[in-house]
């Protein structure tokens, strides 16, 4: 119950979700770690109590993942030959290159409090904030790449698209060059059969209005013969008429002789007139059928200057054909431009949005950029103070240098002193002897003069 409730806090607290150890195990072993390492790496390698060394693992494992920084760089730092005990900066130099890309990576995840101690004695609850956090910026990762993917192929494609358009934009144009443009071999042709035309055009015209001014006449001639020939089948008819009632009337009546002469001289006036009439009829049908025989003689010069005209407008018929095909190109040409006017909104629109993006990834990345200097700058305070330590250390080491110099010096005024404490002590030894056999030797001289003394007392006693 505690763990759930660490956990609900952690989700509340950052921007990410905490996900449970089973799932980071199992996400770390496809995702991030390879061969053996993804076997070895357990549940027990995070909890209870956090494995240093696996965790750092874990931590190349990412670095390399995404910044191609294998984990046999880390251990690659250059030093100075004359230096002591390199041992403590070889074993010192992997955690500070992987506390250093893990200080500037791990803001990308939202996490901006990571320290050496994550590192060195990494706590459960934090190891499992730390690659979540690395778990869901990779997942994040993962699906940026799959859209960029996705929008580098449907470019692709829409570029290959507008390669092929423009091509078949060239191709029509030229074949629009080719059909436009005459020939330089043809262009003497083209100019004598268009001067040819011309004067064609102008002599139909003209034979057109002589055609048509013959037709005119030809017509009204065709009238007056109507008229005339209506005129004459009238006068048959009267005469005929007349015949009868003359019939009609010399078999009813005796006319008198002088009457009969007189419209016997009329009727023979009336034929001399419908002679007349006859006869100027046909000089006027001879000289309509000689205007007839022209108009045939112009219909069948009219007819050669049709077949001369039907051969240019077969030509021209071409011509128009070959119009069409321009127009049909020049609106296939209209239609391939509006395509390429909408792939070019299309392509702009992607742009766009990619601008958009560059932009919203500009402005995350000056931000990240602003925490990398306030990380850097950290970092740099760091590298202030441990080359302040560095130098603190250079100057112990001079000092030590120093002691170890004055130690020496004091070691050999202790040697050169004890050689001397040792001949002092050696007549010290001699003199000591020598006052011990004389103290022996007084100590003797007084025994024997108590013994005499106690000798002398006792005689002294004995005496008295």
């Amino acid at each position: 119950m505690s763990d759930q409730q660490c956990a609900r806090d952690d989700m509340a607290e950052n921007t990410f979700p905490v996900y449970k150890v089973d799932a980071i195990v199992q996400f770390y072993r496809t995702e991030v770690l390879t061969g053996q390492e993804a076997k070895h790496f357990t549940k027990n390698d995070i909890t209870p109590s956090p494995k240093a060394e696996s965790i750092q693992r874990v931590y190349m494992r990412v670095l390399q993942l995404l910044f191609r920084f294998r984990p046999e760089c880390h251990y690659t730092v250059p030093l100075s030959e004359n230096l002591q005990h390199p041992m403590l900066y070889e074993w010192v130099s992997p955690i500070m290159s992987v506390y250093m890309r893990m200080c500037e990576f791990l803001p990308f995840c939202h996490v901006y409090d990571f320290s050496l101690n994550d590192l060195l004695n990494p706590k459960s609850k934090r190891t499992i904030v730390i690659l979540s956090a690395i778990q869901n910026y990779l997942h994040f990762r993962k699906q940026r790449m799959e859209t960029t993917a996705d929008h580098q192929q449907s470019f692709r494609s829409v570029m290959d698209r507008l390669q092929t358009y423009t091509r078949e934009i060239k191709e029509a144009e030229k074949k629009i060059e080719k059909l436009t443009t005459i020939p330089p071999e043809q262009q003497a042709e083209a100019k004598e059969l268009a001067s040819a035309l011309a004067e064609l055009a102008t002599s139909m015209q003209h034979e057109y209005q002589d055609v048509n001014a013959m037709n005119e006449t030809v017509a009204q001639c065709k009238t007056e013969i109507a008229e005339i020939s209506q005129k004459l089948t009238q006068r048959k008819v009267d005469v005929a008429t007349l015949k009868d009632e003359l019939v009609k009337l010399k078999s009813q009546i005796v006319e008198s002789p002088e009457e009969l002469k007189n419209e016997m001289e009329r009727m023979k006036e009336n034929v001399k007139s419908i002679r007349m009439s006859k006869e100027l009829a046909d000089e006027r049908l001879v000289e309509l059928q000689m205007l007839v025989q022209c108009a045939g003689q112009v219909e069948a010069e009219i007819q050669v200057l049709l077949k001369q005209q039907q051969d240019l407008q077969g030509s021209m018929c071409k011509t128009n054909q070959q119009k069409e095909e321009v127009q049909s190109l020049a609106a296939m040409y209209e239609s391939l431009q509006k395509e390429l006017k909408n792939l070019s909104n299309e392509e702009a629109q992607l742009k766009r949005t990619i601008a958009m993006k560059l932009d919203k990834e500009s402005k995350q990345q000056i931000r990240r950029q602003k925490k990398k200097e306030v990380k850097d700058q950290q970092v740099k305070n760091i590298y202030g103070q441990y080359d302040k330590i560095h130098q603190k250390r250079e100057e112990i080491v001079k000092i030590i240098e120093e002691s170890n110099r004055e130690t020496k010096k004091f070691r050999e005024k202790m040697q050169k002193l004890r050689e001397k404490c040792n001949q002092q002590t050696q007549k010290a030894q001699e003199f000591y002897e020598r006052l011990l056999t004389t103290l022996e030797q007084y100590n003797k001289r007084i025994e024997s003069i108590v013994v005499e003394t106690n000798a002398d007392t006792l005689k002294m006693k004995s005496h008295f």
